[in-house]
């Protein structure tokens, strides 16, 4: 075999692993087919969101119904301001919930929302106002370690150490 012809097939595997690992990068970044088009945007305030950010998935039921448009802190209330594409398909009552959930215990954060029982729809524009801000790890282990301490000062059993 010549010397270009191995070079050619060299550069042709490169060129297509290149290409493989393109596609997977835009696969696991969740970048598919999301048209913004056909959406419309409510919004949601969080006293804390973590690690959220945008084009994160919105889910209901464990599905995908939307993705994490802006995110922004309103300094009048000191939450977090977010917006959320919803896919028009999808339509949810106005008494709907949002809650920042984490996918298994380090994963990635995203939306969830919990439909209500209202019979009118929300609106492009409209605001949840149930919501519930994200978990974070740091201040559920401290609270663990406050709770441990506490005991052991107390004796374990409620009554003070003598």
């Amino acid at each position: 075999m010549k010397r270009s012809t191995l070079d050619l097939w060299v550069g042709i595997f490169v060129a297509a692993g290149l290409g493989a690992l393109l596609f997977l990068a835009f696969k696991v970044g969740s970048m598919g087919n999301f048209d913004a088009r056909s959406t419309y945007t409510i919004k949601a305030e969080f006293e804390n969101i973590g690690g959220l950010k945008v084009r994160a998935p919105v889910k209901s039921a464990g599905v995908v119904v939307g993705r994490v448009a802006e995110i922004h802190f309103n300094s009048e209330t000191y939450e977090a301001e977010v917006q959320l594409n919803i896919d028009k398909r999808y339509q949810f009552p106005k008494d709907s919930s949002a809650s920042i959930m984490t996918s298994g215990l380090l994963g990635e954060q995203y939306v969830a929302l919990e439909a209500g029982g209202d019979d009118k729809m929300l609106a492009d524009g409209e605001s949840l106002k149930i919501t519930q801000g994200a978990v974070v790890l740091e201040n559920l282990i401290g609270q663990f370690l406050y709770n441990k301490a506490d005991e052991g000062a107390s004796g374990g059993d409620g009554t003070a150490a003598k």
